[in-house]
Formats: C-alpha cells, structure tokens, sequence
C-alpha cells in the first residue's frame, strides 16, 4: 500500500477506522470520507444520504460507511437506512469513476430460511429479516454490477466495537443471560481480520467474498468467554425457541409504537439461535489468511482491564 492514495469512507466509525488506521501503517497516504474526522489522515466531509464524495487524487476506495442496527420494522427506519446504504453507495460509485473499490457488506445479506451450515457466496440472498439486511443486499448488487469487490464479514467485533459485544453485556439481568435455543456454532470477525481483507482485496477479483476469523466458534463458550473476560458474573440458561420468538414479536410491536429499536427481533433471535458458518475458500484462495482470534481479543480486555 506504500504510495497509495487510499479513501475510506465512514473513517470515523468502528471498522473504518480500524481500515484507516492500518492502511497509514502500511505506508499509504489516507482520506477519510465522512460527516467526522477519522483517526489518521486528511478529512473531507461527506454525507452519504445527500451528496457524492470528493475523490480528487484518491486511487482506491475502501467503503465502510453505513447505517447499521436493527431498527422496529416500518417505512421510515428502512427509507433512512436505504439513503445511505442504497443510494449513498450509486453516489459513491458514480464519484469512483473505475477507481478500485473495495466495498464492505455483511453476512446478514444471506437468506435465513435456507440451511447455513456452510454459507457460501452463492447462498441465496433475500428474506432478510431487516431494514439492514435488505439495504445492505441491495446495495451490495450495486458495486457488484459496477466491478467492485465485496466483501461480507459477520458479527464485527474488537477494540471500539459499540455494537455487537457490548449489547451482549447489556443482556445480563440478575446474573443470568438467557440465550435463544441450544448451542449453535457461530462464525465471528475480529475487526482486526476485516481491516487486513479491505486492503488485501485491493488485489482481487471483482466479486462476494466472506471474510471472519479461521474457524467457528461455539456460541455458549464464546459467550462465557466474553462474560469472563469483563469480569460479569453470569450463568448462560437457554431460552426455548417459541419463547424466544414470541418476545421477539412483542418487542418489535412495542417498537413501532415508540419508534425506538425492539429490545429483541427476530432478526437478533435468528442470529444467535441458528447455525451461520461462512465458507472461506474463496478469499483464502486470494492468499488470506485470518490470523486475529477471539481468544487474542479478550486476552487483551483482561490485560488493559
């Protein structure tokens, strides 16, 4: 990356800046594209729901930007996520011009009704059960007909992570954190890994490509293992599926009430309550390798604890 002039857009969020961050490490000059400023580099403001991006110099685009959560269903949540992740992306794309871009999606792309036990980049993509899953898909088959490559991790997590692990901790009530059905083995993407895939696949392929850590991880120990980790005492009891999904409708009938985001929804309950593993052929092809583990994260929470 020496000399390169490299744009990432969404620089002051979480996977953006981890993007940033690394891409100045390896030698490259960095732009970051964003309503703030990124950690490294030079700043230009972009509003991704109204306006196309400046990259004047700029001869890779890394695309983190994007509406993320797990808004109450409705019209509105989805036109607000749909702005950015749908029509912010034809914008960036028009800017890019035939620049490589390297454009960063989500697992939650996959369709949930079909088996996946070895998810595939082939798997089917629609019923998602989200505003998010749905923006991201469609805004994903537009950098792939543009020639981009596309990456989709699953499950993001890592220092400044204010998603994923801490809503997990949040969950603890009475030293008890019910999860929904059995054990089920899950694949997890240290931040660290997803930085490393948006710089190597500069290099590859147009195309989908699934990107987490090198092997599965079983729900329940991970989870203990995060509890550990921060020091939360809890014991992990499992909630029966047709429970788990009941609340789960209540929650998101609550929400489109208030407007706020449900307590649970089924897309949470089918994220933590099915098997998801991504195959890794297709990148691993490329020469990736995967070297950051949950295990190296949570070692690192209790030294700075």
């Amino acid at each position: 990356m020496r000399g390169v002039r490299v744009a990432v857009t969404g620089a002051s969020g979480f996977c953006g800046g981890w993007v940033a961050r690394e891409a100045a490490a390896r030698g490259a000059s960095v732009v970051g594209l964003g309503r703030r400023p990124g950690p490294v580099g030079e700043h230009r403001f972009w509003d991704a729901a109204h306006a196309e991006p400046d990259l004047c110099g700029v001869d890779v685009v890394v695309h983190c930007a994007a509406a993320v959560g797990d808004p109450a269903p409705g019209a509105r949540a989805e036109a607000a996520m749909r702005a950015v992740n749908v029509d912010g992306t034809a914008r960036l794309l028009r800017a890019a011009a035939g620049r490589p871009v390297v454009w960063v999606s989500s697992a939650s792309v996959y369709d949930p009704r079909a088996g996946r036990e070895r998810v595939a980049e082939g798997h089917p993509r629609t019923g998602q059960l989200n505003a998010y899953g749905r923006t991201k898909a469609a805004g994903e088959a537009l950098a792939l007909a543009a020639g981009a490559v596309v990456l989709r991790p699953r499950a993001v997590y890592g220092p400044g992570d204010t998603q994923l692990l801490p809503r997990l901790l949040s969950r603890v009530r009475a030293g008890t954190l019910l999860l929904p059905g059995p054990d089920v083995r899950l694949s997890l993407t240290a931040v660290e890994n997803l930085a490393d895939a948006c710089l190597a696949a500069v290099g590859w392929p147009p195309g989908a490509y699934n990107v987490a850590d090198a092997a599965p991880y079983g729900r329940d120990a991970a989870v203990g293992a995060v509890l550990r980790a921060h020091g939360v005492r809890a014991r992990i009891r499992h909630l029966p599926l047709p429970v788990a999904r009941t609340a789960a409708r209540a929650a998101q009938a609550a929400a489109r009430l208030t407007g706020g985001e449900p307590a649970l929804s089924r897309y949470a309950v089918d994220q933590l309550s099915r098997p998801v593993v991504l195959d890794l052929a297709r990148a691993r092809s490329c020469g990736w390798i995967p070297a950051r583990t949950l295990d190296d994260h949570l070692a690192e929470v209790v030294r700075n604890a």
